[in-house]
C-alpha cells in the first residue's frame, strides 16, 4: 500500500525568505551571543535584541518576527505574562522559551507550551555556560530553523495542484488535526511513495512512544485518551529532555491519564498499568531479567545527538517484546528512532507515526515514515483511537 505525497528540498535563501527572529532576554551578554549564533546563518535576519517581555509586546507588530526567543526571567514582564500578550497581537509567531534548569522553570516552560509556545530550550545557568556550550548553540539554531520554515510554509500560498486521493489512515479528519502545511515559494516540490505495512498479527504487550519538539503537547492528547490501554499493558516513554523536566512531564502526564507516570528506576520491572519516563540526560533501554522485562539506565554517548534518545529504548524492546510490540513516533526534530523502529519492525513490531499537517516538526514521524516502516500514518487527533481499537484487537 502506497500513499503519494509532496516533500520538499531548499533551492534557494533569498533576503526576503530569512526567518525573522527576535531575541528578548535582560542578560546582555547572552542577547548579543544568541544574535550573533543567527546572524551567522545565511537563512536567519535578528530584527531585534530586547531587554524585557514589555519591550517585545510593544513592538511585536512593528518588528513583525516569524520566531521570538524569549526569556522567562526578566524585568517589568517576564516572559510567561508576555507570551500571551505577544501571541494576542500575533497570532502565527512562534515563540520558543528559554529558561535555565530549575523545578520552577520547568514547570513555567511547560505551562508555556499550553499557552501556546512552540517550544522551549534549555539554557545554561551562567552567561559563560551560554558562551562554551556548543550543545545549547546547535540546538537553538535548529530550533528556529525548523519552525521558523515551518510558520512560512504555512503563510505561503499553496499551488493549484490536484489534490492526490488520502489513504484513510492519513486523511486529515475531525480529532485535533492542524491545517495542512504548504510548502514554501522557495522549496522545489517532489512527490514521494509512503509505503505502508500491514500490522502485526501479534497482540502487543507494550506501547512504546518517542518525541520531541511539540513533543509534550502531543504527549498529554494521547496520554488522556489511553486509560484501558494503559490498564493492559506498560507505556514507556522517551521524549528528548533535559533533567528536571522529565520530573515535571511524568507529574502532567500523570494527570492527564489518571494514571501512574513518573521517571524510571534503573531494575524496576516493567508492569501494566504504569507509564515510565525516561529520565532526562540518560537513555531508557529495557531487558530481560529472570525472565521479566526490566528498565535498564545507560549513561553513554548521545545518540542523535540526543540524551535520553528513542533509538536505544527501540532496539532493546525489538529483542524482549519482539513483534508484540506497538510503537508511535510524534512529532520532533532530527530522525531519532528511526534506526530502533527499524530493528522493531524486522522483530516483527509494528509503528505508527503522526502525519506531517499535525506535527510540529516532521522530522522524527517523518523520517520513519518515508523509511517505510509504518503501519499507519496519523493525524495527532487519531492516533489514541487507533492504538486503543489495535490493543483491543483489530489488525488493519
Amino acid at each position: 500500500m502506497a500513499l503519494a505525497v509532496t516533500s520538499t528540498s531548499r533551492a534557494s535563501t533569498a533576503t526576503g525568505d530569512r526567518v525573522r527572529v527576535m531575541v528578548v532576554d535582560d542578560s546582555v551578554v547572552v542577547r548579543g551571543l544568541i544574535s550573533r549564533w543567527l546572524e551567522e546563518q545565511p537563512d536567519f535576519e535578528v530584527v531585534a535584541s530586547l531587554r524585557t517581555g514589555q519591550e517585545a509586546v510593544d513592538q511585536v507588530e512593528r518588528l513583525d518576527p516569524d520566531v521570538a526567543i524569549l526569556d522567562i526571567e526578566m524585568p517589568v514582564l517576564d516572559g510567561i505574562s508576555a507570551l500571551p500578550l505577544l501571541l494576542a497581537k500575533k497570532r502565527d509567531l512562534v515563540v520558543i522559551m528559554a529558561s535555565t534548569l530549575t523545578l520552577k522553570n520547568a514547570e513555567i516552560s511547560l505551562k508555556a507550551l499550553s499557552l501556546g509556545a512552540a517550544d522551549y530550550i534549555p539554557k545554561p545557568e551562567t552567561a559563560r555556560g551560554v558562551t562554551t556550550s556548543a550543545d545549547f548553540k546547535r540546538d537553538l539554531v535548529e530550533k528556529v530553523r525548523h519552525l521558523g520554515l515551518r510558520r512560512r510554509r504555512m503563510r505561503a500560498p499553496r499551488p493549484a495542484t490536484p489534490a492526490a486521493p488520502a489513504h484513510p489512515d492519513t486523511r486529515l479528519a475531525g480529532g485535533g488535526a492542524r491545517p495542512s502545511v504548504a510548502p514554501p515559494a522557495h522549496t522545489i516540490e517532489k512527490t514521494v511513495a509512503l509505503k505502508l505495512r500491514p500490522f502485526s498479527h501479534t497482540l502487543p504487550r507494550v506501547l512504546l512512544i518517542g518525541s520531541s519538539t511539540g513533543g509534550p503537547q502531543a504527549l498529554n492528547e494521547v496520554i488522556a485518551q489511553l486509560g484501558r490501554v494503559i490498564d493492559q499493558v506498560p507505556v514507556l516513554i522517551t521524549q528528548h529532555m533535559p533533567p528536571t523536566f522529565t520530573t515535571i512531564l511524568a507529574e502532567h502526564l500523570s494527570r492527564a491519564s489518571g494514571r501512574p507516570v513518573r521517571e524510571a528506576q534503573d531494575g524496576e520491572p516493567v508492569v501494566a498499568g504504569r507509564v515510565y519516563v525516561a529520565p532526562g540526560a540518560i537513555h531508557m533501554q529495557v531487558a530481560r531479567r529472570d525472565g521479566s522485562p526490566v528498565i535498564v539506565l545507560r549513561d553513554g554517548p548521545l545518540v542523535n545527538f540526543c540524551k535520553p534518545a528513542v533509538d536505544p529504548l527501540l532496539s532493546t524492546a525489538a529483542q524482549v517484546w519482539g513483534g508484540a510490540t506497538l510503537c508511535v513516533i510524534l512529532t520532533g526534530m532530527g530522525s531519532d528512532g528511526a534506526k530502533g523502529a527499524a530493528e522493531l519492525v524486522a522483530a516483527g513490531g509494528s509503528v505508527i507515526a503522526q502525519d506531517e499537517a499535525s506535527s510540529v516538526v516532521w522530522g522524527m514521524p517523518g523520517a520513519v515514515a518515508q523509511a517505510g516502516l509504518c503501519s499507519a500514518i496519523l493525524p495527532l487527533g487519531q492516533i489514541a483511537q487507533k492504538v486503543t481499537r489495535i490493543f483491543s484487537g483489530e489488525r488493519s
